[in-house]
């Protein structure tokens, strides 16, 4: 099992390459519970993971799980000052004996997780940061695809207009990403997560905003300006989130 793990350890290492050495990077992993193991992966990431995660020089960033979490899934976001230090954590990580008790405890009934994917980021211009709060807020994550070669362009309406607009109707900004180079339409991928207070305040934000004639003014200047549609169709994926009581950010 761990000569698996750590085999896909290097092969998703090697997907960094094209970061520069310098570059904070982010990394977004989903985790496939599998059946009925869940809350036993929620105790082993309360329990021991979060902290040995820690020990080893990364950032737990947020914890979620979906709100409508039919696929049991767990996802996280971490942060590294760099590739080079991913690595380096990851392997201190994986090799770390109270890292390997924990796993093989957790798992004596069973594997756990039947899949990981991971996705890794790095931080747009105009990102904001994931900031606490004093009460528990729904969590949205949001992936835009644009055709090719709109992406500056989606970057340009977001920074310039997006999120001052969903300030104005009470959604909170927080992290804004772009893939990697290397990853999967890297060059055609924003992905970002907002806050809300709650699903009420959810539907009450989005209907303001997609009412106000502002945004309705630089969605279509926007596209003017790019010279044709910037989304592809079907190009927003919305996922709502509600944080795990061992999540850093609520």
């Amino acid at each position: 099992m761990f000569r698996r793990l750590s085999l896909l350890f290097v092969a998703v290492s090697s997907t960094l390459l094209s970061a520069e050495p310098s570059e904070k990077v982010f990394e977004l992993r989903t985790y496939h519970a599998n059946e009925g193991k869940l809350d036993a992966l929620h105790a082993r990431f309360r329990d021991h993971t979060v902290s040995l995660f820690e020990k080893h020089g990364m950032t737990n960033v947020a914890y979620w799980t979906p709100v409508k979490n039919e696929k049991n899934l767990l996802i996280y976001l971490l942060s590294y000052p760099s590739k080079e230090a991913r690595e380096k954590s990851w392997q201190g990580f994986m090799s770390d004996p109270d890292w390997q008790a924990a796993f093989k405890a957790s798992t004596a009934e069973g594997r756990l997780v039947g899949k990981i994917d991971s996705v890794f980021l790095k931080e747009t211009d105009f990102s904001a940061a994931f900031t606490p709060s004093e009460s528990t807020r729904l969590f949205e994550m949001r992936t835009y695809t644009t055709a090719e070669g709109m992406l500056p362009h989606l970057h340009k309406r977001f920074r310039d207009h997006t999120m001052k607009l969903f300030q104005k109707h009470g959604m909170s900004n927080l992290g804004y990403f772009e893939l990697l180079a290397d990853q999967d339409k890297a060059e055609q991928t924003l992905l970002y997560f907002l806050a809300h207070k709650d699903a009420e305040a959810t539907k009450k934000s989005w209907d303001g905003f997609r009412a106000d004639p502002e945004w309705k003014k630089v969605a279509a200047k926007s596209e003017e300006d790019a010279g044709g549609r910037i989304l592809v169709k079907g190009g927003v994926e919305a996922v709502y989130l509600q944080p795990t009581d061992y999540s850093p950010i609520k």
